[in-house]
């Protein structure tokens, strides 16, 4: 039997006045310091910085404005705690900061795909690298989300990118592959990549999820995205038995507590 270890839940950290979940309650530097610290004592194993909202809709935010309001931020986490820091950027020149102020590894929601420079920052640093697929830009890519053929098309990006980022020297140990729910995809697209996994694993990278408070879950509950834990955590339990390796979440400590008691139970089918 299968000893499934619980994923590793990455804390998410929004300095930015506009996420679609908790726009501005962490725009400040301080606040945001003390927000990620308090996800790291909820269990969080990793923290993903951002500086700029990928919601749909989201306007992009120019390089120097991102940098003001990360930099700092990993700083300060990094002379705090040894947890390793990702930054959510399609920029080179931001990531490149973000790495000399401590960051360990770039979420890069566009998979290279943005900067022609971002494969060559990730190289020369030595930092991880998360490749996320998305159709289109933020700004339109959740118009009119269309595919043939929503899990072959993902899985073909994915190794598409994850092939060009070996290619400009970054290590397959260090690329981490994400499906990008949410990113140009419809509720049922979503469901469809979330029922086959399997087929994502089969890349041989580590997978990421990032599930939490989503409009699918809202589409499927009823719920607003202030009260969408149940339906992430519910997400998440199943991303645990699709043996995910990383998940990206908002309430770190439900989801902690969810998963532990899973797998569990899961385990305990072994004895």
């Amino acid at each position: 039997v299968i000893q499934l270890n619980a994923p590793q839940v990455v804390g998410i950290v929004n300095v930015t006045p506009d996420s679609f979940s908790d726009g501005g309650r962490f725009f400040d530097t301080q606040l945001a310091v003390v927000h990620g610290l308090r996800l790291i004592e909820q269990g969080a194993a990793m923290l993903d910085i951002g500086g700029e909202s990928t919601r749909p809709g989201s306007q992009s935010v120019a390089a120097a404005e991102q940098i003001r309001r990360t930099r700092g931020v990993i700083a300060a986490l990094r002379q705090q705690s040894p947890v390793p820091i990702s930054i959510d950027t399609t920029c080179a020149e931001v990531a490149l900061v973000a790495i000399e102020a401590g960051a360990n590894a770039v979420n890069d929601t566009s998979a290279l795909r943005e900067d022609s420079e971002m494969a060559a920052v990730v190289a020369d640093s030595g930092a991880g690298l998360v490749l996320m697929h998305r159709q289109g830009a933020p700004a339109q890519m959740q118009a009119d989300p269309h595919y043939e053929n929503v899990v072959g098309e993902v899985t073909e990006v994915l190794g598409n990118q994850m092939q060009a980022a070996q290619a400009a020297g970054i290590a397959a140990s260090k690329i981490v592959l994400d499906p990008g729910i949410g990113f140009g995809k419809t509720t049922e697209h979503n469901l469809q990549l979330l029922a086959h996994l399997d087929q994502l694993h089969r890349l041989g990278c580590p997978l990421m999820l990032g599930t939490s408070r989503k409009r699918f879950i809202g589409e499927l509950t009823g719920q607003p995205v202030d009260q969408r834990l149940i339906g992430t955590v519910a997400s998440c339990v199943w991303a645990l038995t699709q043996q995910v390796q990383l998940l990206r979440v908002h309430d770190v400590a439900e989801v902690v507590e969810a998963l532990k008691v899973a797998a569990a139970i899961f385990n305990a089918r072994g004895g």
